[in-house]
């Protein structure tokens, strides 16, 4: 995605929120009304459209689009189509922005005048020209000057109708003259490559005394060359403009060469004016960002401070701290450290110190994790990351049913419709409810391994915090995973990658609905009833309201906040995880013992997995074989070949390996899936196994004799919740050193502030009171570190910048000619390379 240029590497994002248009003309029709869909182009690129909204004249859309742009672009451009009966899409207008216009609207939502669409104005690309006056001699002896125009080749022309054969016109104009030559078309390319050369007479037959090369002034001020493109069609339309160069002869100077890149520019056909408003308008916001990103060595000082923050004593004394201090929103600083604490895998310690610190803070354990502090918004962007693969597998199925489905669930009697039943609508929400629920409560062997070590350090730190109160263990991890995580999802299903769209009207009620009730009965709050304002969801509600619901959603937080790192010190205790009974294969401890099949009572817990010789005696005896979590190496499925039994899997230990039989199928994926949850952190987890028994004095899979021979076959490793994700941590430090930069007058005040609680002992000053210093001298010996790291880097840029102004040739292939808006390397905001547009 990056376009690397001398040793540095640029990155081009943009991220768009696609409001609703209003004020499109009526459709010439009985109806009046339009099916109306946006798409979003770079030039003539189609890259991304919304939904169709029907029958409507002032559509909304509410869709959100990122992402990474690969090439370079002169206009971002947005177009509203109507779609007829027959399926045919017509332009209504569009908005074009070009590039370096893009800052004046960053991150506003603006509204935009439509403008027409004509053939002659959508264009793009860029051609490569050479031009050269030369005298020549005639036939009979006279000298003239001739000019000869090479059209070298084309980059980035659109793709018409799902082709471009391109060729090239090159006229020369001039007051009495109009000359036109062809290029040979080109199929099948929107890159052509030409490489034909013309000639034009430029000046009269000079007389053989005037030996010295000279050109006519008055002639050559009156001619210019014109160069078109046009895209060869089938259709009986005609060919298709693609656009156009106008060069003045007088570029040719005293050197009579020029040799250039031009971009391709709209006709000028005089084509009449249209009202600013008779198109309507379309609500935008854009938040256009390019990252210019050094080799990693010249971040190393600021990536070393900030992954240090961690261990840094007291929290609010590191880099990251300070950095969500400076910052406008929070959210500014979550996103880029996030992603640079998972890219490192330093996340888990991070938020642990941050969350710790934040609790320490909170007076009332019911009020804990309920602001938007930089905690908070880093374990949500940490949860939008690691766990997008985990609500793919969890909801999309059951969010994709409903929005397929359409049934009516409304249950507020004022919004009923005349043909609907109250009662069928409740039984409809209440089967929806139902189901999300349990496929929730269900998913905890999914959820992803490094949002469980979150969750463990957050009920760790509650726990130690408020001792009296039992449930914040439970509170504090419900608090995002049903608040700011399953709830939000399935309330706008399209912001979470699990629908392309936002959701119908009727849909999306729907899904508010069920939003609702999901988060209510996951907040395990004392007082049902009363956390809804509404009397129609408080009597819905009370479907619920049964003990076995609140079970289920502790069952399912102890099992997503156990820890997976198994420290002996901690306050934890065990958690059961699931128990039943299995055939188990005796594991031959004893040499001589019989290697025989008994059914057992299996019990697993955080700490441990055990079986017994009967379900009463799990609680009170002592187990017949205990196996610490530790002490599980892999677990893995055994070929039905080996005893020729189904539904046998294998818990790999250190010195031998226990073969049980599940019940069915799906009792042996289930302990499967469980058993690799809580052992998958295990340090000494083995990357092979065998996938058969060792029998006969053999292993039947690869027949090696000895019983310790490492595996034949990869493990299948952990589940694939866990997925790694593609972060680039040179880019995300940037992104911090710009934020940095920006908000430099906060560095240096808190600095200030540092000082004035170090030497004044009074109460705190008014201007210094937002900011968190614990310890003011820590505070400041970082505040100093972070100054000075950026300082270093906007000396890099800068310097950058004057090498790049140096180098830099108008007419280049890099810096194509006719773009109105072209500059230098020159960031608008700060020094920094890194900036917003």
């Amino acid at each position: 995605m990056a376009v690397e240029e001398e040793g540095l590497r640029i990155f081009q994002s943009v991220k768009i929120k696609i409001g609703e248009a209003k004020n499109i003309p009526p459709f010439p029709g009985p109806s009046k009304m339009r099916d109306c869909f946006c798409t979003v182009n770079l030039d003539q690129e189609e890259v991304f459209r919304t939904k169709m909204i029907e029958k409507s004249l002032s559509p909304f859309y509410g869709e959100d689009f990122y992402c990474e742009i690969p090439r370079s672009f002169r206009h971002l451009s947005f177009y509203l189509f109507d779609r007829d009966v027959f399926r045919r899409d017509s332009s209504i207008g569009k908005v074009a922005v070009k590039k370096e216009d893009l800052q004046k609207y960053h991150g506003k939502d603006t509204w935009f005048q439509l403008q027409h669409v004509s053939a002659d104005s959508e264009v793009q690309g860029k051609v490569h020209l050479e031009m050269r006056l030369s005298e020549v001699i005639t036939d009979s002896g006279a000298i003239c000057h001739k000019l000869a125009t090479r059209v070298l080749e084309c980059q980035g022309l659109p793709i018409v109708n799902g082709q471009c054969d391109p060729y090239a016109t090159v006229s020369l104009l001039g007051p009495s003259r109009t000359e036109a030559k062809k290029t040979k078309v080109k199929r099948k390319t929107n890159n052509p490559q030409f490489e034909e050369v013309f000639y034009f007479e430029v000046t009269r037959p000079l007389s053989y005394t005037r030996r010295q090369f000279d050109v006519e002034e008055e002639d050559v001020d009156k001619l210019a060359l014109r160069v078109d493109l046009w895209n060869a069609s089938n259709l009986k339309f005609g060919d298709e403009f693609l656009g156009e160069v106008r060069i003045p002869l007088k570029v040719l100077g005293q050197s009579g060469f020029h040799d250039a890149w031009y971009f391709l520019q709209p006709r000028d056909n005089g084509s009449k004016s249209v009202k600013l408003d008779e198109l309507g308008s379309l609500r935008l916001n854009i938040v256009y960002t390019e990252d210019h990103v050094f080799p990693s060595e010249y971040y190393s000082p600021l990536r070393d401070l900030l992954l240090r923050s961690a261990s840094v004593e007291p929290v609010s004394a590191s880099a990251a701290h300070i950095l969500g201090e400076v910052c406008r929103e929070k959210q500014e600083a979550a996103i880029p450290l996030v992603r640079l604490f998972l890219h490192y895998g330093k996340i888990v310690p991070f938020l642990g110190a941050i969350a710790n610190a934040e609790v320490n803070r909170t007076q009332d354990p019911n009020t804990i994790f309920r602001g938007n502090s930089l905690t908070s918004k880093c374990i949500d962007e940490t949860m939008k990351l690691a766990g997008m693969h985990y609500l793919q597998v969890t909801l999309k199925p059951i969010i994709d049913e409903i929005c397929a489905d359409h049934k009516p669930c409304e249950i507020d009697p004022v919004k009923l419709k005349e043909s609907e039943n109250l009662e069928t609508n409740r039984e409809n929400l209440r089967h929806y409810v139902d189901r999300i629920f349990t496929v929730i409560t269900k998913s905890g062997v999914s959820c992803p391994t490094v949002m469980c070590d979150i969750f463990f350090s957050l009920r760790e730190s509650a726990a130690t915090r408020f001792q009296v109160d039992q449930d914040v263990r439970y509170t504090a991890v419900s608090s995002f995973i049903f608040l700011r995580f399953f709830a939000p999802a399935i309330l706008s299903p399209n912001l979470f990658q699990l629908r392309p769209h936002h959701p119908d009207p009727c849909t999306s009620r729907t899904l508010t609905l069920i939003s609702k009730t999901i988060q209510t009965l996951g907040s395990l709050a004392k007082s049902k009833s009363a956390s809804f304002k509404e009397a129609y969801m408080a009597a819905f509600y009370d479907y619920f309201n049964e003990q076995k619901y609140a079970d289920a959603v502790k069952n399912f937080l102890d099992l997503i906040s156990s820890s997976g790192r198994w420290d002996q010190k901690s306050i934890e205790t065990p958690i059961m995880l699931k128990e039943g009974f299995m055939i188990k294969r005796a594991q031959g401890r004893n040499r001589f013992g019989r290697k025989n099949f008994k059914k057992r009572w299996f019990r697993l817990t955080n700490h441990e997995f055990t079986y017994h010789k009967t379900k009463g005696n799990s609680k009170g005896e002592a187990a017949l074989c205990s196996i610490p979590i530790e002490n599980i190496l892999a677990v893995e499925r055994l070929e039905e070949e080996s005893f020729k039994m189904k539904n046998m899997f294998q818990v790999i230990q250190p010195e031998r390996v226990l073969y049980i039989q599940a019940n069915n199928c799906v009792e042996a994926r289930d302990w499967i899936d469980i058993l690799t949850k809580v052992s998958q952190c295990n340090r000494k987890r083995l990357s092979t196994y065998h996938p058969s028994a060792y029998l006969y004095g053999h292993w039947l899979c690869c027949k090696l004799s000895a019983d310790t021979a490492p595996g034949c076959t990869p493990c299948t490793g952990g589940l694939p919740a866990n997925i790694q994700l593609d972060v680039d941590g040179d880019r995300e430090t940037e992104r911090i050193y710009s934020l940095f930069s920006t908000y430099m007058s906060k560095l240096v005040k808190m600095q200030e502030a540092c000082g004035s609680k170090s030497v004044y002992d009074g109460p705190e000053q008014e201007e210094y009171s937002s900011f968190v210093i614990d310890d003011p001298q820590e505070t400041y010996k970082t505040l100093k570190q972070i100054i000075s790291s950026v300082h270093t880097l906007e000396q890099e840029h800068a310097q950058y910048k004057r090498d790049k102004f140096k180098k830099t040739k108008y007419g280049s292939q890099e810096h194509p000619i006719g773009d109105k808006g072209f500059q230098c390397y020159i960031p608008q905001q700060s020094e920094s390379s890194t900036y917003s547009i």
